[in-house]
């Protein structure tokens, strides 16, 4: 060993053992079991990691869990084992057990959870090809997050017990579980819930949570029907997230306290239905929403402050919200689609026509996808030249529209009337996706106060 290393590992091994420890705790557990063969002084330094993390799995390219069995099996159980055999601490902060192999046992998998929760678990991450869970997990004492995930090859649903009381719960995910609402009452300090509705259910489902703040609802159904209802009861609650099929009624007794809502239903056959969570939600000051297919008018949002619309949007959309808005003041969109109706500037006898947060609110406005085609041109010479309060205007353009030899699209936007004087335009780069590659670069990013401006009208083991 070089003097230069001796050195270093002086100086780490001169640390104190807490100081290692969390250094290791950071590491995934076949790392920090690995610094071992360090030297002597690293042999067991290791076992007073606070984190364990167990990761068996395989994906395919476009990051679907694979099942399946590679003869390592053995090797995998023995590790783990000999991880929990010899772990020190006796209040474990976060343990992480991913399986997508159909080669480890099921009594293995329920020892080691049964061995987290003798730890002091505080927080527990379960992905795997499985739906038995040890009794002693429902009745932990220490456990305050609590994931619990089919694997994506398997789908079983989760079995609960009878018995349930988690008195330190704040935050509980659970996809596929059989029977959602047997946690009801047995969390007293629950705070955020991620679930699975199945509509297809033939009661009401009812949630009664006094403590909840946050909601995510993943809603599954196999047929359409109109006579089952979401019924919360959450006087808390402050963000709510709808995906999935919006294939039931929701009644929300109290929602004054609801600041944040993001609807992303993939189906819905009945306008009714689009039209009964959206009159729910009008107290919101922030709305994210997707797949929209609503035909009817919108209600009036008196205080939504921020608006995300993903997804392809057409003009006639977007100017109904804006209406529906009007003390909006950022407006986040995807992208613009050709519609039957088009932008225009306004003259100003027709100013009583513009919306409301157009003329005194809105100040930011940002596209995500920009292709450069007339709708977008439309779309934002129309909100250029009517937005009056308008501070920031960001628009992510597909990457051929900022090629410095041909600037033609950032050249007409930067020439369009501005209703704000203090209205800046910015321009990045969007790449069209790729495999392994992220969709938004920031290798290119113009702004009228820099390269384009106003006077040259031009990111296991």
């Amino acid at each position: 060993m070089s003097s230069t290393s001796e050195n270093v590992d002086d100086r780490l091994s001169m640390l104190p053992e807490d100081i290692l420890s969390r250094i290791l705790s950071l590491m995934p557990t076949k790392y920090a079991v690995g610094t071992s063969v360090l030297s002597k002084r690293w042999r067991y330094t290791w076992t007073s990691v606070t984190n364990l993390d167990f990761d068996y799995t395989r994906r395919s390219p476009n990051m679907i869990t694979l099942k399946f069995v590679d003869g390592n099996e053995e090797k995998f159980t023995k590790f783990v084992d000999r991880v929990l055999k010899f772990c020190k601490t006796s209040h474990l902060k976060s343990f992480r057990l991913h399986i997508s192999s159909s080669g480890v046992s099921q009594s293995s998998i329920l020892n080691w959870i049964d061995n987290a929760v003798r730890l002091n678990v505080r927080e527990l991450d379960v992905c795997v090809i499985q739906s038995e869970l040890p009794l002693s997990l429902f009745t932990c004492k220490t456990l305050t997050d609590l994931r619990l995930e089919p694997s994506d090859c398997d789908l079983k649903r989760w079995e609960f017990p009878s018995t349930i009381y988690l008195p330190c719960l704040k935050t509980l995910d659970i996809f596929l579980c059989d029977n959602p609402l047997a946690i009801q009452g047995c969390c007293p300090v629950l705070e955020s819930l991620s679930l699975n509705v199945s509509c297809y259910v033939e009661q009401d489902f009812i949630l009664n949570i006094p403590t909840l703040k946050r909601l995510n609802l993943l809603c599954i159904s196999i047929y359409d029907d109109d006579n089952r209802k979401i019924i919360l009861r959450l006087p808390k609650l402050e963000y709510l997230f709808v995906d999935g099929e919006l294939c039931s009624l929701f009644e929300m007794e109290d929602v004054s306290s609801l600041v944040e809502a993001s609807i992303s239903c993939s189906a819905c056959s009945f306008d009714f239905m689009w039209a009964d969570i959206l009159n729910k939600l009008r107290g919101v000051q922030k709305l994210t929403i997707a797949n929209f297919r609503f035909t009817s008018p919108l209600p009036i949002f008196p205080n939504m402050k921020q608006l995300e619309l993903n997804g392809t949007w057409e003009s006639g959309q977007i100017t109904q919200f804006l209406e529906s808005c009007p003390e909006l003041k950022i407006l986040c969109i995807d992208s613009v689609d050709v519609a039957e109706r088009v932008f225009k500037k306004q003259k100003p006898e027709e100013s009583k026509l513009i919306p409301a947060c157009m003329l005194t609110n809105l100040t930011s406005i940002k596209i995500s996808k920009c292709w450069g085609d007339t709708c977008d041109i439309e779309f934002l010479e129309y909100m250029l030249g009517n937005a009056q309060v308008l501070k920031s205007v960001t628009i992510f353009a597909l990457e051929n529209l900022l090629i410095e030899d041909d600037p033609w699209f950032c050249a007409q936007v930067l020439k369009f009337p501005r209703a704000s004087p203090h209205c800046e335009i910015h321009f990045r780069s969007w790449k069209l996706p790729q495999s392994q590659e992220s969709e938004y670069s920031d290798i290119s990013e113009y702004s009228d106060k820099s390269e384009y401006s106003d006077s040259d009208e031009a990111e296991a083991l």
